[in-house]
């Protein structure tokens, strides 16, 4: 047998369908049957009681009297027409134990015999209180109630009882009924439960073969034909699929420009290197082979830079020590790195810090790399000439370092949502994409946040860091003061 066949979404919903029926019809008929039997049986009792105590007093007006037996006989069969039960009138004598009946005074049939083990109900009675239950009388299982009378010696007990054949043949037609319902309700919850799991099942396969075309690369949107929990399953996995299928778009630009930004460096280098290995250039040559051979060293270095941060980003590796810095100074010592590059550039690079320290709690080391990847940006992907500010400002709790441009053509609006993508460039500019990504996610996990505004003429990337409580100036108690050099 093949389980593995066996086990699946279908037959498990079937199995479950079966199951709740079946536990519903089974629960029916073992509990709810017998309750009612029970309740049949009981309303029964009851009605044959009320009739009895209603024909207590001529029985009991007839036991004073001693009627005859012949009028006694006649009594009871009456009584029987009344109360549409069989009535029998048993004796009682106390024989120095317990009062039990000892013998049939009458019987509205005509049944005159010694007592037995049959009218156990007549026996409970013999304490003077009403009793009720069942018991079987001639053969036949009978509803019973004994009513004392205890008006002369022996004691009278008239027990009232009634067949229970009505209340058997009653229970029996329910739990026919209950049997041949639930066989349809079977059959239906079967169909229903087939439908409901071919359905289902029919969906998680084409999520299952979606899935493996993705697995394969084939990128295809499967459809949504419904709002229900497999809808939206529909409609993320059609979601995964589509940034699965930009990642994976972005991945192979990525490689193409990774490719290319490698290759030209170290093509560059080898034919540099060649040069001087075969020639002896003179030495302005020898030096502007150096120079360049450094310049390709250096983006050699920044690519494997970003990628070794953006794996240790991935690995959660990167160290972040969150301390007190002065933002102002931190822009002011990256502004001054950039001071050759903006003068390059033809670009002026301008510093506009506060009155007071903006102190903002993150790592330093983190947030000039920041600062370091934003003007690299700024200088990288504007004309010459653009003036490049780096503004620090404080308010509300947070510390912000803006890094904008004026006079730049700014940014697409559809490629503001994606710049910050790993991967992702825009058309026409050099580089692997990666710093802003890397710039942002190195904001967030110093719990800050990196954002850009753009419009024709202006760009800014806005940087914002949860603020430090200013540092405490030295206690005047513990002075920090250098210890005087003791005289010769």
């Amino acid at each position: 047998m093949n389980w593995h066949r066996l086990n699946t979404v279908r037959n498990r919903l079937l199995l479950m369908f079966f199951g709740i029926t079946a536990a519903a019809i089974g629960f029916v008929y073992l509990y709810v049957v017998p309750q009612l039997e029970s309740s049949l049986t009981s309303e029964k009792l009851s009605r044959i009681e009320e009739s009895g105590i209603r024909q207590g007093p001529r029985l009991l007006r007839a036991q004073r009297e001693g009627l005859p037996q012949p009028e006694l006989a006649a009594l009871l069969r009456r009584v029987s027409l009344t109360t549409d039960s069989r009535v029998t009138l048993l004796g009682v004598r106390d024989a120095g134990g317990e009062p039990a009946p000892a013998f049939v005074i009458g019987d509205s049939q005509s049944q005159l015999s010694p007592v037995s083990s049959r009218y156990q109900v007549a026996a409970r009675a013999a304490d003077g209180q009403t009793r009720a239950g069942t018991g079987v009388i001639a053969g036949i299982r009978s509803a019973e109630v004994a009513l004392p009378l205890p008006a002369s010696d022996p004691i009278w007990i008239a027990v009232f009882s009634q067949p229970l054949g009505e209340v058997t043949d009653n229970v029996a037609l329910i739990k026919r009924q209950i049997l041949i319902a639930g066989a349809i309700a079977l059959a239906l919850s079967l169909l229903a439960g087939f439908w409901a799991a071919r359905a289902i099942s029919r969906r998680l396969s084409r999520l299952d073969q979606a899935a493996r075309r993705v697995a394969q690369g084939h990128f295809e949107p499967i459809p949504v034909d419904s709002s229900d929990e497999l809808g939206q399953l529909a409609r993320t996995f059609n979601e995964m699929q589509r940034r699965l299928a930009e990642l994976d778009s972005a991945r192979k630009q990525f490689i193409a420009n990774a490719s290319h930004e490698l290759r030209t460096p170290i093509f560059s280098l080898g034919g540099f290197v060649e040069l001087l290995d075969e020639e002896d250039p003179d030495p302005e040559a020898r030096a502007e082979f150096v120079r360049t051979m450094r310049e390709q060293v250096v983006r050699l270095t920044k690519l494997t830079t970003d990628l070794l941060d953006l794996s240790k980003l991935d690995a959660g590796a990167m160290e972040i020590a969150a301390e007190p810095v002065d933002l102002g100074e931190l822009a002011s010592e990256v502004a001054r790195e950039f001071g050759p590059a903006a003068e390059g550039h033809g670009s002026r690079l301008e510093v506009r810090k506060p009155g007071e320290r903006a102190l903002a709690d993150a790592d330093p080391d983190r947030v000039q790399q920041i600062i370091r990847i934003l003007l690299d940006n700024a200088l990288g992907h504007t004309p010459e000439g653009v003036k490049v500010t780096v503004t620090v400002t404080h308010n509300s709790g947070r510390a912000e370092l803006i890094v904008s441009d004026e006079g730049g053509p700014g940014i697409d609006p559809g490629a503001q949502a994606r710049i910050f993508e790993r991967f992702y460039t825009v058309d026409g500019a050099s580089g692997s994409g990666l710093g802003l990504a890397i710039a942002r996610e190195l904001a967030q996990r110093m719990r800050g946040r990196l954002d850009v505004v753009s419009s024709r003429g202006f760009t800014g990337f806005i940087l914002e860091l949860p603020a430090a409580r200013p540092l405490q100036p030295p206690s005047p108690s513990a002075p920090d003061v250098a210890p005087s050099e003791a005289p010769a």
